[in-house]
């Protein structure tokens, strides 16, 4: 961001912490603006990165054809209507067709996409849509728990309410046995502890 930018941004800090009652030029207060401009360049650098580049560069030829995978995924986002935090798990399988994609690459790709202003449900469809689309598997199930501050800290006041949404692609939408898997893998409450 340029110089500008920046002060634009601070300044536009420094009139929100009027209007809800603050003083900007108190002592607590008079590097906030600044902090909360990096903040929010970390918190939704999700728009700075493209997911398909990410999985492609680590994609490779492999001959499983068996479920892969990957639980447990923590995210931070960031509701798109009050700009309060969504946190949870995302549990994201796919079923390899002649590629596999290196597993650090899956967290990635939430990242960028947790890391943008969103609702869960669109942050479900961007990940499947995102992995189907680049790797090109024979399926991707996506599963998202998640708690929403808007949900907690304001309106209902729903203290630890949790939201599931889905999104099913292939194999997955139209193979009863493969869904039933992946369901039952999502769901186990082993330890997932080494």
């Amino acid at each position: 961001m340029s110089q500008e930018k920046n002060l634009e941004f601070e300044n536009a800090v420094k009139t929100m912490m009027f209007h809800v009652g603050e003083d900007p030029e108190r002592e607590g207060l008079l590097q906030t603006p600044s902090r909360v401009r990096k903040a929010y360049e970390f918190l939704y650098s999700g728009y700075k990165e493209d997911p398909k580049e990410i999985l492609s560069k680590a994609l490779f030829t492999s001959s499983n054809d068996e479920m892969v995978l990957v639980k447990d995924i923590e995210f931070y986002s960031t509701c798109e209507h009050h700009l309060l935090p969504i946190i949870g798990r995302v549990h994201v399988a796919y079923i390899p067709d002649g590629k596999v994609v290196g597993l650090s690459k899956i967290p990635r790709v939430v990242n960028v996409f947790a890391r943008r202003m969103q609702i869960q449900e669109q942050l479900t469809e961007q990940i499947a849509d995102a992995i189907m689309d680049t790797i090109a598997p024979k399926g991707v199930a996506i599963v998202i728990q998640a708690r929403h501050m808007c949900m907690e800290m304001r309106g209902v006041e729903k203290i630890n309410s949790t939201t599931t949404s889905s999104a099913l692609r292939g194999l997955f939408k139209k193979d009863e046995k493969t869904r039933s898997e992946f369901f039952s893998l999502v769901n186990s409450t082993g330890s997932t502890r080494y």
